[in-house]
């Protein structure tokens, strides 16, 4: 099947045995994967605001500068590993290498002496994710049957955000024990990392890499063919999509508006994973409920609340008001991220979904490094007030603009009720 005749829909895979959760053993194993890399990763990244600003003695808008950067290499770099794989029909050679990549870089933060140092590492940190995205996210599609898709994809953002609650808490119990050892925890993350490398050993290759077509692969398509392929409904959600992630900057700014009223980052530790917790507990079910209406309303009313989110952290000055807006924020997280990647498993013709996850966190990434910058340089110059209703205002927006353009085949799922 060639990428400009496959339906929106088609899947020629054959997804592998389900265990009796109804999901299949690879989706597991790489909710494990995500699991153990997760816990590393959140170990480090709620402290890096305080690390940055408070130990380094960096600036505002080098943090946005540093996240941005970093989110928008692993962006891009999901378009070409994407493409790639799909190109030579193999996933997970793509995917071990980039988590391998990352695993390797993070304890290096322990080390960086200024901020140029730690966005170097960042970086590089990020580029292994952006190598393993969309080849990880076009595995989890072969794997899943489409009515059960939605579900597929939030279970593996449980899984991801439950390392998100494991690795703060574990951290913030270290620095109980040993105060201050900021650099001695980030180069302990390199367990919890080598642990999810070896788990990648037992993960089959994706059903279509496993059964090659007999014929030779075909030439490499033109960014006109791609173009062409891809469905209108793909190419209007993504342009929505661009526009929510100008406003939608990196979360480190969150972080530092609670360290700043709270004083204390061991507090945020906290908070990062009772927010993570919020996460963990609703992606499962976020994304099933795009399974059983459209995806469409379930993102939309998941940006509404991302909007209320950064309108209260506009107006509140409190912890306790801070802390409620932030568990609120984790709901935006639980009812987005599942449906966003299920939408674009729907929407995507089969033999470009490598390429299509790799242009939608590529939409991600660019957007987060805009949305960065510019909200570093509003906190300096204007108010960190203004920063966040300008997020809101964008979001609002786009909420409106999802459920409201015509998108006939954004409504796949509900065919399969």
């Amino acid at each position: 099947m060639s990428a400009v005749d496959s339906s929106a829909t088609a899947s020629p895979e054959a997804p592998p045995a389900q265990t009796g959760t109804g999901l299949p053993r690879p989706v597991w194993l790489l909710g494990w994967v995500s699991l153990f890399t997760d816990a590393a990763t959140e170990a480090v990244y709620p402290l890096l605001p305080f690390f940055l600003t408070r130990v380094l003695g960096a600036g505002i808008v080098s943090l946005g500068i540093i996240e941005g950067a970093a989110e928008a290499a692993n962006s891009l770099l999901k378009v070409a590993s994407g493409y790639w794989s799909d190109r030579i029909h193999v996933k997970k050679p793509v995917v071990v290498a980039g988590y391998a990549l990352s695993s390797v870089v993070r304890p290096f933060i322990g080390l960086v002496g200024n901020w140029p140092q730690l966005l170097l590492i960042r970086f590089v940190d990020r580029i292994g994710k952006g190598i393993r995205g969309a080849p990880r996210d076009a595995m989890l599609a072969s794997w899943a049957r489409p009515e059960i898709r939605g579900r597929v994809f939030g279970f593996h953002r449980a899984m991801d955000n439950s390392g998100a609650v494991l690795g703060p808490v574990l951290a913030g119990l270290f620095l109980l024990a040993v105060p201050g050892a900021y650099r001695t925890l980030f180069g302990l993350t390199i367990i919890p990392g080598a642990i999810a490398v070896a788990i990648l050993v037992a993960l089959p290759e994706s059903p279509r890499a496993a059964a090659p077509p007999a014929a030779a692969p075909p030439p490499g398509l033109s960014v006109a063919a791609i173009r062409r392929a891809m469905p209108r409904d793909l190419k209007v959600f993504l342009l929505i999509l661009a526009l929510f992630t100008l406003g939608n900057s990196t979360d480190a700014f969150l972080l530092l508006r609670l360290t700043d009223v709270e004083g204390s980052p061991l507090y945020v530790l906290l908070f990062w994973a009772l927010f993570n917790l919020v996460k963990a507990a609703l992606s499962t079910y976020g994304g099933a409920l795009s399974d059983r209406v459209d995806r469409r309303w379930v993102i939309g009313g998941g940006w509404f609340l991302y909007a209320v989110v950064y309108l209260g952290f506009a107006r509140s000055v409190t912890t306790s008001a801070l802390t409620g807006w932030f568990l609120l924020y984790g709901v935006y997280y639980a009812f987005t991220e599942g449906a966003e990647r299920a939408l674009i498993a729907d929407l995507a013709p089969a033999d470009l979904r490598g390429t299509v996850f790799g242009l939608y966190n590529a939409v991600l990434g660019i957007g987060a490094l805009v949305a960065s910058v510019v909200f570093g340089l509003i906190w300096t110059l204007v108010g960190a007030p203004v920063a966040f209703t300008l997020g809101a205002v964008l979001a609002l927006i786009s909420s409106g603009l999802l459920v409201t353009v015509r998108m006939p085949r954004a409504s796949v799922a509900t065919r399969y009720n």
